[in-house]
């Protein structure tokens, strides 16, 4: 288990172990705080402006979480990379840089594995190993800017895990990345599979982030077959738990719908969902489902049936007054597309 790290604490928390602890002035704090969150700075080494003596207590007492990329892939496009990044000797996770028109955007992981057990992603198929801190979320960010030298314009916790199954370390990682030369909240995406609780919890901070919820499905029935958290949080729980979260932030959902083909894509399933919706501000996002991985029975829909379903389901819930929109999926080459993060190293393990 990984303590807290100096790269997971806000910057009046470094302050104060500098006073309390080291017995250094202040302003050493924001010192530690600026190479960390904003000259991304990997060990003590590199932070030039601080003693040697103080160098030395820090790696004593607050060794920066180590962060290792094993291997990087590289789309044939060349508008998507996936990293492996080791987090320690056991800890091995998956992120993505997608490069768009309107700029660079990263999906992180938030947990090693996932507990949710969704049917058609790979993030499941080997369980759950532990929460990541928000000192190794920020890591992903940071060491990808780093290595590629690009900014990062976007974040989106649509990684390995489950955001708001580590709600704690999740909302501290979005008060760090969102320090005031860092990443504006509106350019933070948070993904859930629908814990209506916790939904709640997050709408009542109030902050301007995206929140992305995965439904999959216009029933509960259909839910419960493809989703194993459908048997805890029901379609009206989260619903309900959106509503609220719209009330509080003023904030549009956005509704991720993943068309898998004999299951949630026929005409009534997008009559269904479009009675669901109806008078909600949200947004929904059509996916073309992905084989899970090279060896996988889920195999890539078909993408002739996939586009003709999608359109379908545009025109009813256009009709509807719904706005939707056919996502643009990226990296599907090298696995890198939603649901299959984590495949490909387990395959090879």
């Amino acid at each position: 288990m990984i303590s807290m790290d100096i790269r997971s604490m806000c910057q009046p928390e470094i302050e104060s172990i500098m006073i309390e602890t080291f017995k250094e002035p202040k302003y050493r704090g924001a010192q530690i705080f600026k190479w960390l969150h904003e000259r991304n700075a990997q060990s003590y080494d590199e932070m030039t402006d601080l003693p040697m003596r103080l160098q030395k207590k820090l790696y004593e007492l607050y060794p920066i979480s180590p962060i290792k990329t094993i291997t990087t892939l590289t789309s044939e496009y060349g508008d998507t990379n996936k990293y492996l990044f080791a987090m320690d000797s056991h800890t091995i996770i998956e992120s993505v840089l997608m490069r768009y028109e309107h700029g660079n955007t990263v999906c992180i992981s938030t947990q090693a594995g996932c507990r949710m057990g969704c049917r058609f992603c790979a993030s499941t198929e080997n369980g759950f190993f532990r929460n990541l801190t928000a000192g190794e979320m920020c890591a992903q960010v940071y060491r990808i800017q780093r290595e590629t030298g690009q900014r990062i314009d976007n974040v989106v916790l649509m990684g390995c895990g489950e955001p708001l199954d580590n709600y704690c370390n999740t909302v501290r990682f979005i008060g760090l990345i969102t320090h005031p030369k860092g990443i504006g909240q509106r350019h933070i995406t948070v993904s859930t599979c629908g814990l209506a609780p916790q939904i709640i919890r997050l709408a009542e901070l109030k902050m301007q982030l995206t929140l992305a919820v995965s439904l999959h499905a216009p029933d509960d029935e259909i839910r419960r077959s493809i989703m194993p958290v459908a048997f805890k949080h029901s379609l009206s729980d989260i619903i309900d738990a959106c509503r609220t979260y719209i009330c509080y932030t003023g904030r549009r959902i956005s509704f991720e719908y993943a068309l898998i083909p004999g299951v949630n894509d026929e005409t009534g399933h997008a009559l269904m969902l479009s009675c669901l919706l109806k008078g909600l501000l949200c947004h929904v996002n059509l996916i073309r489902i992905n084989a899970k991985s090279s060896n996988s029975k889920q195999r890539q829909s078909d993408e002739k049936d996939y586009q003709k379903k999608a359109a379908i389901f545009v025109k009813i819930l256009v009709r509807n007054h719904i706005p939707v929109s056919i996502r643009r999926s990226l990296g599907c080459d090298i696995q890198a597309a939603c649901g299959q993060l984590r495949a490909k190293y387990i395959n090879e393990a």
